[in-house]
């Protein structure tokens, strides 16, 4: 999905009408509060209905309703959206399913701790909860949805547990307080702009699973300085860590083959690049806008790379070193010939 097409859906959803209220009973919890009720899988079992939810809201693990308890194991689609008063929410061990845009824009939202059960958080579940601070996510969610976090503000830091293997399209995208993330081992996919302008992370550990860097996943985050790319990377999509201007120096590992157009473009704090010989293709404008004074590449039969790849400044001034006895062959090969200076050697 290209960041236009993103940005159109969430017009499209932000132009959803307001909530209603359908509901088969209320009951209150050990605290007092009103929460709605819907029975589901015939009967046996409830799902919290949607409601004008506001304040802390504590979901039991089961409700005794005219002489009869059900346990309480799924939270419907949007059935707190837009509770701009709900400050809290606790979800119980039994609660499995939490449906699509059950949170969004629930603006004083500042804590949730997600239990055990939930396999799943959906799509824009927690979207726009600009207060949100402090996220526990369950040991079992195996997929965080597309938008799942988009816009929450305040996000400082979260932990992804190993039991998750997908994160969405824009997940934590505009989360401008997030400082640091660890993408475990497990997860092996991450959508398009699923960081995009998280403008506070400084580092990212990119585990070995992941095989594709999609398109702008870290782009315009303008404080990160520390990559670590996991040795599983095959392709590094179009614009993956554009605008990153903090970025100093990055190692691309030997695992990938493939660099998208405009991966590293207006990285004005990059210095250094290291380039694997495993790389089979690279495409225009990877490095402009980049004042690079090392270019390192252990390609050993060098291909040709479109001119507009590395900035004039870079071309002049910077240092080209490639692999002992290849000298000739990037002296007569198109982009890299460009360089003035090119020595053979590891850069050290």
């Amino acid at each position: 999905m290209s960041k236009k097409s993103f940005f159109l859906l969430g017009i499209l959803l932000s132009m959803v009408g307001t909530k209603t209220m359908a509901y088969d009973f209320e009951a209150k919890n050990a605290k007092g509060v009103t929460i709605y009720y819907n029975y589901i899988n015939n009967g046996t079992e409830l799902e919290v209905a949607s409601g004008n939810y506001s304040g802390v809201v504590v979901i039991p693990n089961e409700v005794t309703f005219m002489n009869r308890t059900r346990k309480v194991t799924s939270i419907e689609g949007r059935a707190f959206y837009n509770c701009r008063g709900l400050t809290s929410v606790t979800i119980p061990n039994n609660v499995t399913t939490i449906g699509g845009s059950a949170f969004y824009g629930c603006s004083s939202l500042t804590s949730v701790t997600i239990g055990n059960s939930v396999t799943n958080i959906e799509n824009s579940t927690f979207q726009e909860c600009s207060n949100l601070a402090s996220v526990k996510i369950g040991n079992n969610v195996t997929k965080i949805g597309d938008r799942a976090f988009l816009k929450c503000y305040k996000l400082t830091s979260i932990t992804i547990p190993t039991s998750v293997t997908s994160i969405g399209i824009g997940t934590f995208m505009e989360c401008t307080a997030l400082v640091s993330v660890t993408i475990p081992n497990s997860v092996t996919s991450i959508g398009n702009y699923a960081f995009n302008y998280c403008s506070s992370l400084a580092s990212v550990i990119i585990g070995d699973s992941i095989t594709i860097l999609e398109e702008g996943v870290f782009s315009g985050c303008s404080a990160l300085k520390s990559v670590t790319i996991g040795n599983g990377v095959n392709t590094i999509g179009d614009r993956a860590f554009s605008n990153c201007k903090a970025l100093k120096s990055i190692t691309i590992p030997n695992s990938v083959t493939k660099i998208g157009s405009g991966v590293f473009q207006g990285c004005s704090g990059l210095t250094s690049i290291t380039i694997p010989n495993s790389v089979t293709r690279i495409r225009g404008l990877v490095f402009s806008g980049c004042d690079i004074s090392t270019v390192i590449s252990k390609i050993e039969n060098p291909f040709a790379i479109d001119p507009d790849n590395f900035s004039d400044n870079t071309y002049h001034n910077a240092t080209l070193y490639v692999p002992v006895g290849t000298l000739e062959q990037y002296k007569a090969t198109g982009g890299w010939k460009y360089f003035s200076y090119i020595k053979e050697g590891d850069g050290k």
